[in-house]
């Protein structure tokens, strides 16, 4: 009874540290016209007040399909009830956040051992509720705290499935059968949020074809991933509708570049930065002045360059850009023979070493975009003199992103073989892997949704040692 009171207590108090910090961050570190913010509450304002999802181009309302549609028809719901509001979204946010919270400790209880899982699920929830990373994205009108939540509960679901359970054998059909279709429907609500949330059925689709190679098992394979499909589909079934009904396209997600009517789809340039460019820093200072702010040279790093000659093509190209603001199809085309160049002198550098670099961005990162800090560690001396309290507080992030994948590598090297680790470490990898490589920009944002899973993990760490796993309930 005792240590039942100090558990409960033990959660009270971190569920309201966690409130606390993400109330720190809304109230007095609120992001506002940040990112694709703006885009987000026009879309939903639009949706709610006039009907239409799109935006004013060119004096009219005009239909758009370039976001999905799960985030701002949760800001619609959010200004139906509170007007249109930022702070009335961040707050709903905190909420969901928190919910994320439990989730995450649902998931760590799932993977412990049985005499453990009081101890491991407290330390999931207080890992999961004063992590600094996911409380500060409660503060942005962005997609990740409602993203990170259906994630973590699509891994949820899947732990109950041949991807993450030990033994189903003996259930009746139907019983085997829910989670898959269920995992596939809570995929798809959250592909309406962000395309690539079904990253994690595939991390699933990658257990099952280790587990199911021999050709007997093909049979539960394709009957496991069709029923993953279809619930998938489900979700995006209205949305593609929608694209049919009033753009006249075949379009189930969104499309990778969303470009204006008339605009020039940058893959040259795209292709020209994916030979080198791997900071966050550069694509604030580079990717994201395209068409809008001047690119200054100063600001690219030599690795942009193999030799004076190329440097002066780039240079030419971007005193064209800077005199108007805009990318043309020609300059464009011309970026692109520039990257084909780079890669076909280096291939192992735009294939290998940049992705390899990115994945290192992602994960290893102060993840200070939304906070007033610099972010800067180096030189040493000179930061620590010139700005101590950013210094400081960079560090102190450094520190909290190592523990936390630093605990997470702990409870992976413990707890390796238990059903259900695989598909965590799988979509951690994926996912990573596919923002290395597909995708042009190495924003730290998009591995938070993966900070459920590696948080669970982390939480494996405090078990007590010694310890046998048990699959028994209790």
């Amino acid at each position: 009874m005792i240590l039942r009171h100090r558990m409960r207590l033990s959660v009270a108090l971190a569920a309201f540290a966690g409130l606390g910090l993400r109330l720190l961050f809304v109230l007095k570190f609120p992001v506002t016209n940040s990112g694709d913010a703006p885009f987000y509450i026009e879309l939903a304002w639009n949706w709610l007040k006039n009907g239409v999802y799109g935006m004013t181009i060119d004096g009219h309302l005009t239909p758009v399909d370039m976001r999905v549609p799960g985030y701002p028809a949760f800001l619609a719901a959010v200004f139906g009830l509170a007007g249109n509001s930022e702070r009335a979204a961040m707050l709903a946010h905190i909420v969901v956040d928190m919910a994320t919270c439990f989730v995450a400790t649902l998931i760590a209880v799932r993977l412990a051992g049985r005499d453990s899982r009081r101890r491991v699920g407290l330390a999931a929830f207080v890992m999961a509720a004063l992590c600094p990373f996911t409380a500060n994205y409660t503060a942005v009108v962005l997609t990740e705290t409602l993203v990170t939540l259906l994630t973590a509960l699509t891994l949820i679901v899947l732990l109950e499935t041949d991807a993450g359970a030990a033994n189903l054998e003996g259930q009746p059909p139907e019983t085997a059968n829910k989670p898959w279709f269920f995992a596939g429907v809570m995929a798809g609500f959250g592909a309406l949020v962000r395309p690539e949330t079904p990253l994690v059925l595939g991390a699933a689709g990658i257990v099952l074809v280790a587990k199911w190679w021999r050709p007997a098992d093909w049979t539960k394979l394709v009957r496991a991933g069709l029923l993953m499909a279809v619930g998938l589909l489900l979700p995006l079934i209205p949305w593609a509708a929608r694209n049919w009904y009033t753009l006249h396209e075949v379009q189930f997600l969104a499309p990778r570049y969303s470009q204006l009517p008339g605009e020039v789809v940058p893959r040259g340039f795209t292709a020209w930065t994916d030979t080198w460019l791997w900071r966050m820093r550069d694509v604030y200072l580079v990717t994201w002045n395209l068409n809008s702010v001047e690119i200054s040279m100063d600001d690219i790093p030599a690795t942009a360059f193999d030799s004076d000659q190329e440097r002066d093509r780039i240079e030419a190209l971007l005193d064209e850009h800077n005199d108007t603001l805009t990318e043309t199809d020609q300059m464009d085309a011309k970026f692109g023979q520039i990257a084909r160049e780079r890669t076909a002198r280096h291939p192992l550098r735009t294939y290998a070493k940049i992705p390899f670099l990115r994945c290192l961005a992602l994960w290893f990162t102060p993840r200070v975009e939304l906070l007033p800090l610099a972010g800067h560690l180096t030189p040493l001396k000179l930061e620590w003199e010139e700005d101590r309290p950013d210094f400081v507080s960079t560090l102190a992030l450094v520190v909290a992103n190592g523990i936390i994948v630093l605990l997470a590598l702990v409870g992976l090297w413990r707890a390796w073989a238990r059903p259900g680790v695989a598909l965590l470490v799988w979509f951690v990898i994926l996912r990573t892997v596919f923002f290395a490589y597909l995708v042009d920009t190495p924003e730290p944002r998009y591995v938070l949704e993966c900070f459920p899973a590696v948080i669970a993990l982390g939480a494996l760490a405090f078990e007590r040692p010694g310890r046998r796993y048990s699959t028994g309930s209790g």
